[in-house]
């Protein structure tokens, strides 16, 4: 692994440790928000929200990033606004990390962005093997982008892993940290509690007239009816169009015929392996490793259960909770010791230990598959569905693409221009954002194709939905955002003033009934007799576990610091508020350390590294902050946040 603190790369070593010193520096002394803010005046989708060094990231970049996490619906509708900073951050700090990697002189080669594009998209290299730049540039036009950007990212992503990994070296995890951290995680505790439902609560609470009339004087603006929209919808349905599609086997030999290289499997081999890790061109850690290695080697000769050793020993942690299972593989997915073990050995035949960049493996070959053409009958069911599927969208895309020009010219006559081409039809009156649609339900991509609509008569693109249909839209009318009469939301007047008052109840009966339980010496059962709760008894949990019916134990972490018969809470959890007692305490088993131990060290190294990757990002920001290199446009930023919070 290249490293840059090795002797032979002095100077590098030394300005990266000069960074660290400055970052953690700039961290204690200053942050400073909105650093370097501008007001441009430009489209807003070119603007520019932050700058690190000669690199951007624009009002663009974040639209996109947010509409993957929501189609992916990673993160809700309704808090776009709160994770954009979040995303500008975090596209900050890879930036920051490269700029930086760029001044210590670090250049990924061809060889680098090759592996690290393999990294990101491995579904680009079958086998091992490049699929090839034309299918390479289609899947990246699908996910819109081109190459040229996308292998900018993956050579910001070669630099940024190099300097990561300079940060994470010397990384230590003690034993008196991992015997802590057991200790922690394995002390188990019991409660009693009461739960007070905020459901309850409001069931008691009437909202008169006055009441409503009152807020509404004094609330009036906060009431505001959003943008809506009247438009007319044109789709066509894959499955309709396909349910009357069927090939023949003459048609199906002719395509299987016709794709036979993409029928082809390489040889392959099942097999399972045992790593033990080792830092590359450290002759004592290596040591260590083969040493560790060659014993896990000799329980396995004396009949140990391999699937068991991996568990305890393998270093390979994504492979080693299946017993060291890697399932099959091709030629070229391995690094080359590995692969060439693996395809050598006979049958359940276990290997010596084999070195690699990554450490010393012990293999074991469960299963081989030579390479063959997969016949006929064996692809023939697969080969139909994907025909008809593809024969469907190349009519769906047909018949929009002759139908959109013809709606462009006249919109008019939208409805006559679906029946011609075999298109659905649907007349939408009003609708906002984030409102499901009669035939297409809820869909974010829709929304923006409509929404983005200026006047009457405009067409929207082809839009691909969920479900495989193909849409057009055409906007009838712009219904803008406006102020709401009182009749229009009296109804969510009244919720907003129940929630308010229940909370208000919620708070006031949860700390009056703590100070109760508290003045009587911590008898719960008592007190909440007179407020007709039921009070439960919570199984024994840890840490790392749950408390039966309630939730993550990490609600719950005052159960471990206080002493049997401690009162605790209010704790809210899913809004309703828990009043708990510590009913037992119970320290780790011991029993169970070095079967735990090395799951833990694993752990804590994740999370050690998380934390100085994190600490030094963050610094690094503010270092370059201060140097003027980074400036975030917090103006720009807002004004993306607020349309989103207002859409």
């Amino acid at each position: 692994m290249f490293d840059l603190f090795r002797s032979r790369q002095k100077t590098t070593r030394y300005l990266l440790g000069a960074l660290l010193g400055a970052v953690a520096l700039s961290m204690v002394v200053t942050l400073i928000p909105g650093f370097g803010s501008s007001t441009g005046t430009g489209s807003s989708t070119d603007q520019v929200i932050a700058e690190i060094g000669k690199q951007t990231v624009t009002y663009r970049d974040i639209q996109l990033a947010l509409q993957e996490q929501i189609k992916n619906r990673n993160i809700p509708t309704e808090l776009v606004s709160v994770y954009a900073p979040q995303i500008v951050n975090s596209l900050v700090a890879e930036y920051a990390t490269a700029y930086i990697a760029d001044q210590l002189g670090y250049k990924p080669t061809d060889e680098d962005v090759a592996t690290t594009i393999q990294m990101m998209v491995p579904q680009l290299f079958e086998g091992g093997k490049f699929v090839g730049k034309e299918a390479y540039s289609q899947f990246l036009a699908a996910n819109n982008t081109s190459i040229a950007e996308f292998e900018q990212k993956a050579r910001m992503s070669a630099a940024k892993r190099r300097v990561t990994d300079v940060i994470l070296e010397g990384m230590l995890v003690t034993p008196e940290e991992i015997e802590k951290e057991y200790k922690s995680r394995n002390e188990v505790a019991s409660i009693e509690y009461v739960k007070i439902d905020p459901a309850k609560l409001s069931a008691e609470i009437k909202v008169t007239p006055d009441e409503i009339n009152a807020h509404w004087a004094t609330s009036k603006s906060n009431y505001r009816v959003p943008e809506k929209r009247a438009f007319r919808v044109l789709y066509i349905d894959e499955a309709k169009v396909g349910e009357n599609m069927k090939l023949g086997d003459d048609d199906l030999r002719k395509l299987y015929s016709s794709n036979l290289e993409s029928f082809r499997t390489p040889e392959r081999v099942h097999a399972r392996h045992i790593l033990v890790k080792a830092k590359k061109d450290d002759k004592d850690d290596e040591a260590k490793a083969k040493a560790k290695a060659e014993d896990v080697l000799k329980q396995l000769k004396a009949g140990g259960d391999f699937a068991e050793l991996a568990k305890k020993n393998s270093d390979d942690t994504g492979s080693a909770v299946k017993g060291g299972d890697l399932d099959f593989f091709g030629r070229g997915q391995m690094v080359k010791p590995f692969e060439d073990s693996a395809f050598s050995l006979k049958l359940n035949e276990i290997s010596g230990v084999v070195q690699s960049d990554f450490g010393y493996h012990i293999i074991q070959t469960l299963a081989k598959e030579e390479a063959r053409l997969k016949p006929f009958e064996e692809v023939k069911a697969k080969l139909a569905v994907d025909a008809v599927k593809q024969m469907a969208y190349d009519k769906m895309q047909e018949a929009i693409d002759k139908a959109r020009p013809e709606v462009v010219k006249n919109p008019e006559a939208a409805e006559e221009i679906a029946k011609k081409w075999g298109l659905a039809y649907l007349k939408v009156d009003r609708a906002g954002r984030g409102e499901p649609v009669a035939q297409i339900g809820t869909n974010a991509d829709v929304d923006d194709a409509v929404f983005d609509l200026k006047k009457k008569g405009e067409v929207t693109n082809p839009v691909t939905t969920q479900g495989n249909k193909l849409i057009l839209a055409v906007l009838d009318e712009i219904f803008p955002a406006r102020q709401a009469e009182l009749n229009e939301v009296e109804s969510q007047i009244r919720q907003n003033i129940t929630n308010e008052r229940t909370q208000r109840m919620l708070t006031d009966r949860s700390r009056e009934i703590v100070e109760k339980v508290k003045a009587a010496g911590g008898d719960l059962r008592k007190v909440v007799a007179g407020y007709k709760l039921e009070i439960k008894t919570a199984n024994e949990f840890s840490r790392a576990s749950q408390v039966e019916g309630i939730g993550a134990s990490s609600y719950f972490e005052e159960a471990f610091l206080l002493n049997v018969g401690g009162v605790f809470g209010p704790v809210n959890i899913n809004n309703s508020n828990y009043i708990c007692k510590v009913t037992a305490k119970k320290p780790a088993d011991m029993a169970k350390f070095n079967e735990q131990k090395f799951d833990i060290l694993l752990r804590l190294k994740g999370r050690k590294a998380q934390e100085r990757k994190d600490l030094f990002e963050d610094g690094l920001v503010q270092f370059l902050k201060q140097k003027g290199i980074v400036k975030i446009h917090q103006d720009t930023l807002k004004r993306l946040m607020d349309s989103y919070k207002n859409s």
